[in-house]
């Protein structure tokens, strides 16, 4: 389906790019595998969504699967060259307040992860919002698939053992 915009829209000139993402550790957190998922929109139109699994066991927990969410996002936007202002929003309110400043970044974790994401969007024009976990059902939807692919590829080496 084609989306018109309005001529207010045309005449400002107003991009938004829109990133929502999520980040699982599952069966078990932490230890479990961490898994997460991500699509950005430009202007409500989905471009891109990206998956994929961290690791598994020790040192793997739901924060670290946000944030290397945050990361894959901000990561694939850089490299695709894009500078409009961006809105990333979670459902991780940990993630969202420690990226937006409002939360000390104390863990060993958020020290890791926090100024290196900040790094790679330096310069751009960013904000962060937490959604209740209703509103990010997509980006849950593709971390479950980070998971799953996960699991696929460890049965297929199991099995060529």
């Amino acid at each position: 389906m084609k989306h018109f915009y309005s001529a207010t829209v045309i005449t400002l000139g107003t991009i938004m790019i829109t990133v929502y993402f999520d980040g699982l550790c599952y069966p078990k957190n932490p230890g479990g595998v961490a898994a997460y998922g991500y699509l950005v929109s430009r202007d409500g139109e989905i471009v891109h969504k990206g998956f994929g699994a961290v690791g598994e066991g020790r040192g793997m927990t739901n924060n670290v699967a946000e944030y290397e969410a945050l990361m894959a996002a901000a990561t694939w936007l850089i490299d695709e060259g894009i500078d409009e202002k961006i809105l990333f929003k979670g459902d991780s309110e940990l993630v969202i307040k420690q990226m937006s400043g409002q939360y000390r970044v104390s863990s060993a974790t958020s020290k890791k992860y926090v100024p290196e994401i900040k790094e790679i969007l330096d310069g751009r024009d960013v904000s962060f919002s937490w959604v209740p976990r209703e509103e990010n059902e997509e980006a849950d939807r593709l971390s479950r698939m980070g998971y799953e692919g996960h699991m696929r590829r460890k049965k297929r080496e199991r099995d060529s053992i």
